[in-house]
């Protein structure tokens, strides 16, 4: 009876402290972190450093990215995955987080079971660049010369399981043909060395990109929307789809997750502010000056935000076992 009553009061005291935790989050002086599963330079690092700046008004606190590359994603969201429940260290993932689950061999959490989710920040169109020095002038002629070089072709890509890989996937189905691989730690080497000529071709986010296409360091041949982008620099760069690849339509998204376990009214402050980020003019300026667009729909919402997750699990698991890549 006595080590029932102990065990009561401990699961009282555990209950209040996070009852005064969820209260007077976020604790003074402590920031918030959001780690990014990728390195520092690229893409979704722009994007989490943009939101970080944008969160800091509606939470009143210093909030800060940390970078944890590697493994498909998997090691950064991992730390997340086991970090102290408060609200103080968040997840900024891209598309990663549905392809994981397939990618990675013994990941050491669960995608759907072992975060909170928080909502969508936004969707990020690709687009496939090249080398300066390529003959190609558009889409066609790249084909073409993609073509006469079969076997020549080097395709970079920010490391196994980044955006840029799989675009690239998607992209060598789609013509029907095989390039080598070549997998950097991160986007910013990848972009290096086209730029540089090492290799021939990448399909990357706008956010990385639209300042390269913008000062003409790469050419680009097409973005994988639907329809044309907004962006004074991109505007005129035609689709994929137009150009010929029927049906090839690419858009990396970004989500907020925090650890499992996190109070419920931590994550009601969280989703507040990460809407009201998702307002806030100076945002969205940045997103859209890099091609990306805010999310405005029901996906800012926690549950659709999972429901969309689960739907791109389905979706991307039988192209990668199909592919037979790992990230181990």
């Amino acid at each position: 009876m006595k080590k029932l009553t102990t065990l009561a009061v401990l699961a009282t005291a555990v209950l209040a402290a996070t009852s005064v935790l969820a209260a007077d989050f976020p604790i003074k002086d402590k920031p918030i972190t959001i780690v990014v599963p990728f390195s520092a330079g690229g893409p979704t690092d722009r994007v989490a450093r943009d939101l970080a700046e944008a969160l800091r008004k509606p939470l009143g606190a210093i909030v800060v990215v940390d970078n944890a590359a590697g493994a498909g994603s998997s090691i950064g969201s991992n730390k997340v995955a086991k970090a102290t429940p408060d609200g103080h260290t968040l997840l900024l993932n891209h598309i990663g987080m549905a392809t994981m689950p397939t990618l990675v061999r013994n990941v050491p959490f669960k995608v759907e079971s072992d975060f909170e989710y928080l909502g969508m920040v936004n969707d990020v169109p690709m687009t496939v660049i090249g080398k300066p020095s390529l003959p190609a002038n558009n889409f066609k002629e790249l084909t073409a010369w993609i073509a006469q070089n079969k076997g020549k072709i080097n395709l970079g890509n920010a490391g196994v399981g980044s955006a840029s890989h799989l675009c690239g996937l998607l992209l060598q189905n789609a013509l029907q043909v095989d390039m080598t691989t070549v997998p950097y730690k991160g986007t910013a080497p990848a972009m290096t060395d086209l730029i540089g000529g090492q290799i021939d071709l990448m399909c990357d986010q706008t956010t990385n990109t639209t300042s390269q296409i913008e000062g003409k360091k790469v050419k680009a041949f097409g973005v994988t929307t639907t329809k044309h982008l907004k962006t004074p620099a991109l505007k005129d760069l035609p689709t994929l789809q137009e150009s010929g690849l029927k049906g090839f339509e690419v858009t990396i998204w970004h989500g907020l997750y925090a650890p499992k376990g996190t109070p419920p009214d931590v994550l009601a402050k969280i989703n507040n502010a990460l809407k009201s980020s998702l307002k806030d003019p100076e945002f969205i300026r940045k997103q859209e000056g890099l091609g990306a667009i805010v999310v405005t729909d029901k996906r800012v919402e926690p549950a659709e935000h999972k429901k969309f997750v689960a739907t791109e699990i389905a979706k991307w698991s039988p192209i990668i076992k199909a592919a037979g890549v790992y990230a181990d």
